[in-house]
């Protein structure tokens, strides 16, 4: 049964895309731990980071560097944490997290409710700084 992730990347669930290539592809987390929380994943689906191939693992983290530092332009923040757990869903993803601290990153804290416009906005505006 494919992941939630290749349900999104397949168009059968919604997301709110960043920025995408044919290896990858990052979207706002529909449950963010601050504004403009993304997650960025590899097309193909594989649930532990570190079975990926090297050559996709060395393209993830460049491909999620573009999108952290157009996420850093648009967020107000002191860093773009990057956080792998890989145990919520079993599709490899990094975490791209604006933070101020690293109290910023408990994955316990209370999460930032937005509007689907406040998504729509976040998502399109960090989007025009990858194409800047």
């Amino acid at each position: 049964m494919p992941s939630i992730f290749t349900r999104i990347i397949q168009g059968e669930i919604p997301c709110y895309k960043v920025a995408e290539n044919e290896q990858f592809l990052a979207f706002l987390d529909i449950n963010p731990l601050k504004k403009g929380h993304t997650l960025v994943i590899p097309k193909i689906e594989v649930d532990y980071i570190f079975d990926l191939p090297d050559q996709t693992l060395g393209e993830l983290h460049v491909f999620a560097k573009k999108v952290a530092l157009a996420i850093q332009k648009e967020i107000p923040c002191n860093r773009v944490a990057t956080v792998v757990l890989g145990m919520e869903v079993p599709h490899t993803h990094i975490h791209l997290i604006p933070i101020e601290s690293e109290r910023d990153i408990h994955f316990t804290n209370p999460r930032v409710p937005l509007s689907k416009e406040e998504f729509a906005l976040i998502a399109n505006r960090i989007q025009g700084h990858l194409e800047a």
